[in-house]
């Protein structure tokens, strides 16, 4: 899988890209992660690639031109399966939809910033718009590295035991349940019997009625989702 991410400041994506289960991912080379500065795409002499919004107001707006130039060169070289533009009026991410972007191929994100992005580039090359969650950020790097991490983590061979991603929170619409290791006994709190049972059918029947009751009880929201299918 391949993630093109366009930005006015790509150094925010280091660090969240390029260590862990990400920096594995690539290295085995099943995802390939490639940055691109909007300021390379300028042709203002001061690299700017924002202007004040047409009828006044607060804030700058990302200007055509500087993406136009860097999306028309990328499809130039490859079709891409979706182009995201993060976006707090976007679709909000979740599981289902993280799982729908892993069985993709090639994915182009473009990163918010100021005020947002000139309307004309969402209507001529967006397909889709994401919002992380109903907050705002300085600009929309973090937000692209959390799509990226969510679904390139999905991707077969990245995590060393493959079947650890279906048993995450939400993948059915439940959280996860409670976890524990060694020692047995901390402080006077010892693990529940049945995880020390290695009676396999009992202790999954365990877990998903603590999925269930965490679920109900603390996002009840989830568990209405659940309850409709």
């Amino acid at each position: 899988m391949r993630f093109d991410i366009l930005s006015v400041l790509p150094e925010l994506l280091e660090s969240p890209l390029n260590h862990s289960i990400m920096k594995r991912a690539q290295t085995k080379g099943l995802l390939d992660v490639h940055t691109y500065n909007l300021r390379d795409y300028t042709t203002d002499k001061h690299r700017q690639v924002d202007d004040y919004p047409f009828g006044g107001g607060a804030g700058m707006v990302m200007k055509c031109e500087p993406i136009a130039a860097c999306m028309d060169e990328l499809l130039a070289q490859r079709s891409y399966d979706v182009v995201i533009y993060t976006s707090p009026d976007g679709v909000t991410l979740d599981q289902h939809l993280c799982n729908r972007l892993s069985m993709m191929n090639n994915i182009m994100i473009l990163c918010g910033h100021y005020k947002g992005v000139d309307e004309r580039i969402r209507e001529t090359y967006i397909t889709l718009e994401v919002s992380i969650g109903d907050y705002v950020l300085s600009g929309g790097e973090l937000a692209a590295a959390v799509i990226v991490d969510s679904v390139g983590r999905l991707l077969p061979g990245v995590l060393n035991d493959e079947s650890s991603a279906l048993s995450d929170s939400f993948q059915d619409d439940l959280l996860a349940p409670p976890v524990f290791t060694r020692p047995a006994e901390w402080r006077e709190q010892k693990v529940p019997d049945v995880l020390l049972s290695g009676h396999e059918k009992n202790i999954d029947t365990w877990r998903y009625e603590q999925s269930i009751e965490r679920t109900k009880t603390r996002r009840p929201d989830l568990y209405e989702k659940y309850l409709k299918g």
